[in-house]
């Protein structure tokens, strides 16, 4: 990471809240735009539901307006690609979306036929054409869809990349120091310091709606494990076809089968979803639920060895999508947050939309579906405050 350079005497453009990946892809698309920008984090780059991620670059069709931004972002970082170090960990690895009998053979049909309208390249595998692909899921599973572009990254290095590359262009980050409150576009910091800035962008993920009151988002803790090193184990992202019901459920808890091969050899398997449940320990009783569901569908998983088992925290909203664009009531605050479990997957075409409504101009992608309106209205007089 670049030096440090603490100012406290500047004015800046932007001011970012958050150095998560969603935060520093903003830092870095508006730096493109030779703005003067400012990322405040307290902890580590990449930290908080970053580092809990998966890394799954992933096009998603529970609506069409996920849609349209997973397949933004993805488009994105394949634009991307040839500027990466190796440690992003950059892989086509493909999504396999496992379908267990013919109903959801069926379903996974019509999820090619919404990707091929729309221009994602999809292909479906028969029973036998998935066992040759991926010979350690269990027997007698009626197919998959290959979706072949999706790809994999490792997360915290592909956030520490963007905000260096933000720091080159002459960002500066403001690190061990918190975000108490924003003020129409005064941003205090709990070391006594305010920062004044044209507009200011929370991306504080989980914790955005403690410096906006009012967002509608929930924490959602989840587990990962990952495995010692067995190299051809699996060769594919797995996903359940049922991923998506369970994920987006808002029972209080759910387990889905989701799992992918890093370069290492390793093997790291999730998913699980918990409201409620604000401990960073480990839970057993869900931990046990998710891995019993992964086994059930490889069962092999059973004799490996597992390494570690970490959480974080998801940042939920009610319909299951982000959090994006200028709130209601303060002109200078503009909203990156409420990613869920796709902050990864969807952190530039996030960035992508926040920069191009801070400079006035038409988005790429519609920006509507994401509009903090849709939650905020102007309720509290102060937050209009602007200069």
């Amino acid at each position: 990471m670049a030096n440090e350079f603490h100012s406290w005497d500047r004015r800046y453009d932007c001011a970012v809240v958050g150095a998560g990946i969603v935060g520093a892809a903003c830092a870095f698309w508006l730096a493109r735009q030779q703005l003067r920008v400012l990322v405040v984090e307290p902890c580590e780059v990449g930290g908080g539901a970053t580092a809990a991620g998966m890394g799954h670059i992933v096009v998603m069709d529970d609506s069409d307006a996920q849609f349209t931004l997973t397949k933004h972002s993805r488009v994105l970082l394949n634009g991307l690609e040839p500027k990466l170090p190796i440690s992003v960990g950059l892989r086509r690895r493909g999504t396999l979306w496992i379908a267990a009998d013919q109903d959801e053979l069926d379903a996974a049909e019509s999820k090619r036929e919404f990707y091929r309208d729309r221009g994602v390249a999809a292909a479906l595998m028969n029973a036998k054409q998935l066992a040759a692909a991926e010979p350690n899921l269990r027997p007698h599973l009626a197919g998959a869809l290959l979706v072949e572009g999706d790809s994999v990254v490792y997360p915290p290095t592909l956030a520490h990349w963007l905000l260096d590359s933000a720091i080159k262009l002459g960002a500066v980050l403001i690190r061990s120091t918190s975000a108490t409150s924003i003020i129409g576009n005064r941003l205090s910091l709990s070391n006594g310091h305010t920062i004044e800035a044209t507009v200011i962008v929370n991306a504080a993920g989980a914790s955005a709606a403690d410096l906006t009151p009012g967002l509608p988002i929930r924490r959602r803790k989840g587990h990962l494990l990952i495995t010692d090193r067995y190299p051809g184990f699996c060769n594919h992202q797995l996903v359940e076809l049922g991923y998506l019901k369970n994920a987006h459920t808002h029972d209080p808890e759910s387990v889905a089968f989701n799992l992918q091969p890093r370069e290492t050899g390793q093997i790291l398997v999730g998913s699980s979803r918990q409201y409620d449940n604000e401990s960073t320990g480990v839970d057993h009783r869900i931990l046990s639920r998710m891995l019993n569901r992964a086994i059930e569908f490889m069962p092999g998983l059973a004799t490996l060895n597992a390494t570690r088992v970490w959480t974080g925290f998801r940042a939920a909203t009610p319909d299951s999508l982000p959090i994006i664009g200028q709130h209601p009531g303060n002109p200078a605050l503009f909203l990156a947050c409420g990613h869920e479990g796709l902050g990864i997957t969807t952190s530039l075409a996030t960035a992508d939309i926040i920069t191009d409504l801070v400079l006035s101009r038409p988005t790429n992608i519609p920006s509507d579906p994401y509009s903090p309106s849709r939650f905020l209205t102007v309720r509290d007089p102060e937050l209009t405050t602007y200069e």
